[in-house]
């Protein structure tokens, strides 16, 4: 496979620069064997008692801050994980990029200490716990392709209302949909909820470089699968009840929990790459967002729900006027094959 085959045209003006007005008020492409134009709102009906929506719990961190090197020149530090309470990898973005042993001042005046590379990323040594540096002068991380800086705005819609655990530096945004009020309203519809926490990484927004799909490589992710989450799985299958993940980062947590045949609690990194091909053994549904073309996240929903339909399904949108990528339009998709 080449990523040309995951490869589809999009007009500018349908990238979701802000949020809708209110959570549930995007529109929703029902894909499975035929198509249908929904709004978010329906969701419930779409759903059977019975059923169980996982949820991604992590909680985004303000992890975008201004830095200045010792020469003077301007540095921004993008974290991409925490490793430890003072050491965090980071992207380094400068006219130079930093060597090993130098020192970015932020703008509080702390001085971090470049400890060395992996790859893309520096390993930097915070003076304070990365957390509270963050929480104090760190900036909400939008994705590059919004094409804009943070708002306030930005600091509550840009966080799932059920986030709860700090780490990730990108919404799992298939739950930015979600209200309170939703989340009630599914539950009296007699459907389950659970939870998993996937830490997403600034290697989302990473481009595969090799046209060869099967040469590249995922960044790792942080993930845990808890055994209630796991048990909650079995006995909705063993009632005949569906598995729906909420987003792509549900999936690859479910999907890398259960790498051995049968779900199993789980607490580590991923790099599971799901493309055409690949057996889904614990998602019989999945809610998601538009994703990026020739992207890792377009191969997985493609594996999902059939390449050739998922194209089509764009297509649709795309003529429809749906709003895209992270702030936009919603998908509810059930497993397919291609024609």
């Amino acid at each position: 496979m080449q990523i040309s085959d995951f490869d589809y045209a999009l007009p500018d003006e349908l990238i979701a620069r802000y949020p809708a007005p209110e959570r549930r008020a995007s529109r929703l492409l029902e894909v499975g064997p035929g198509i249908a134009d929904r709004q978010f709102a329906e969701l419930p009906s779409l759903l059977g008692p019975g059923d169980l929506l996982v949820f991604n719990d992590t909680r985004v961190i303000p992890a975008r801050l201004a830095a200045v090197k010792a020469t003077g020149g301007r540095a921004e530090i993008l974290i991409e994980r925490i490793e430890s309470e003072c050491c965090a990898l980071a992207q380094v973005r400068a006219s130079k990029s930093p060597k090993k042993g130098g020192r970015l001042r932020l703008a509080g005046g702390e001085e971090v200490i470049v400890a060395g590379r992996e790859d893309e990323f520096f390993r930097l040594d915070f003076p304070e716990p990365v957390l509270e540096i963050l929480e104090s002068a760190g900036e909400v991380p939008l994705p590059p392709y919004l094409g804009r800086e943070a708002e306030p705005e930005d600091t509550d819609r840009y966080q799932t209302v059920y986030a709860k655990d700090p780490g990730a530096v990108a919404a799992p945004t298939a739950g930015l949909h979600f209200d309170r009020q939703m989340l009630d309203d599914t539950l009296a519809a007699g459907v389950r909820h659970a939870y998993i926490t996937l830490h997403v990484g600034a290697g989302t927004f990473q481009a595969l470089r090799r046209e060869h799909i099967e040469e590249n490589r995922l960044h790792r992710e942080r993930l845990r699968v808890s055994e209630a989450c796991c048990e909650a799985v079995r006995e909705t299958r063993a009632a005949g009840g569906r598995v729906i993940a909420v987003g792509t980062t549900a999936v690859r947590a479910l999907e890398s929990a259960s790498l051995s045949g049968e779900i199993r609690p789980f607490e580590g990194e991923t790099d599971l790459f799901i493309l055409p091909g690949y057996r889904f053994r614990s998602v019989d549904a999945m809610i998601t967002n538009f994703h990026l073309p020739r992207s890792s996240l377009l191969m997985l929903v493609a594996a999902f729900a059939g390449r050739e339909r998922i194209l089509r399904a764009y297509r649709h949108a795309v003529q429809s006027g749906y709003r895209f990528f992270s702030y936009g339009d919603s998908m509810f998709l059930t497993p397919g094959a291609d024609e």
